[in-house]
């Protein structure tokens, strides 16, 4: 999808100071040289523009700094998501559940994502090619829930697939050409799975780069009825 896009188109990445999003910057910078990449996150010493989802009028500053400065926008990339907050890590049972835990929990998978995609959207041309993508989990997915718990986790990236088809919807009317995915990158190690992954298969757990190399290249293959779906690293959909 990327190589459709004309030189100097700007591509948003949010959560690049991340594992995953750092990862992700390297490979399309290596990728796509042609395209012009815009880093937002919490830290601005490390990113381009400040963006923190625990304050929302960061994100409408944001967007605001990104027209004032690169005029307009044909990629975003959200590469944010906790399983760990201040609250603890994901439950094992539900009586482990809380209103601060879930809250938390929505706020960093679900809402800061879908405000970014609500404020960012008036960046992208309605009759030019142009791609949203989030990164989500395959626990997100209801029909493949097979275990139960993560009530918390699975909860708000469930609820950021179906703002991804609700936003594709969306933009069928107002955007045509522009596409909206999920994107589940695997087990990635980084600080996110490590207290999870003692026993795993080396072979199911990706680096960084590896899973960065897979996500853009499903990206760069998406069919074209892939808007408001979620893909797995290797290509496949996952069914909701």
């Amino acid at each position: 999808m990327f190589d459709s896009l004309a030189p100097h188109q700007n591509i948003a990445l949010v959560g690049a100071q991340g594992t995953i999003g750092q990862a992700l910057r390297k490979e399309l910078e290596a990728r796509h040289p042609h395209l012009t990449y815009i880093t937002l996150g919490r830290d601005p010493a490390l990113c381009d523009i400040a963006l923190d989802y625990e304050n929302p009028g960061s994100i409408e500053r944001a967007a605001q700094e990104i027209q004032e400065k690169h005029k307009s926008l044909s990629g975003l990339v959200v590469a944010t998501g906790a399983l760990h907050t201040a609250q603890g890590g994901p439950e094992k049972a539900i009586k482990e559940l809380s209103a601060a835990k879930m809250a938390t929990a929505y706020q960093i998978n679900a809402i800061g994502p879908a405000l970014v995609a609500t404020h960012f959207l008036p960046l992208f041309a309605r009759k030019s090619p142009g791609l949203m993508a989030f990164l989500s989990a395959r626990v997100g997915s209801i029909s493949d829930n097979g275990l139960g718990g993560w009530t918390s986790y699975r909860c708000s990236k469930a609820a950021l697939n179906m703002f991804v088809k609700c936003l594709s919807i969306e933009l069928g009317r107002s955007h045509p050409l522009v596409q909206a995915v999920a994107l589940h990158p695997g087990t990635v190690k980084s600080p996110l799975s490590d207290p999870f992954t003692k026993n795993m298969p080396p072979e199911k757990l990706f680096s960084p780069a590896h899973a960065a190399t897979c996500l853009i290249t499903t990206l760069d293959n998406l069919p074209e009825d892939a808007s408001g779906k979620c893909f797995a690293y290797d290509g496949q959909e996952i069914m909701p």
